[in-house]
């Protein structure tokens, strides 16, 4: 359960930045540390979900593959967020270089 609560505030956060995307200027790198953050405890959480729901015999195993998936595609986008930044980032250095 603890994966699929990470996974849906992961998911959250991405809502969060695409709707505020003020916060996104203000906070961008608070919001990544914490799609990394809550997609490693959703990845590490299903797939300790998954281990117990086979000792268990297959409960709640679904909700544990969510939560793995929901993790990875969680780190993923963080990755995304990074290489924009440096593209923005580099984008902006070549502009600046080119005026002047």
């Amino acid at each position: 359960m603890v994966s699929a609560w990470a996974a849906f505030l992961g998911v959250c956060l991405i809502l969060g930045v695409f709707l505020t995307p003020v916060f996104w200027l203000l906070y961008g790198g608070f919001y990544t540390f914490l799609l990394f953050v809550f997609g490693i405890v959703a990845v590490l959480a299903g797939h300790l979900g998954r281990r117990r729901g086979k000792a268990l015999g297959g409960r709640d195993r679904g909700t544990a593959l969510l939560g793995i998936l929901a993790g990875w595609g969680l780190i993923f986008f963080g990755l995304l967020l990074v290489l924009a930044y440096a593209g923005l980032m580099a984008g902006l250095a070549v502009l600046v270089d080119s005026a002047s």
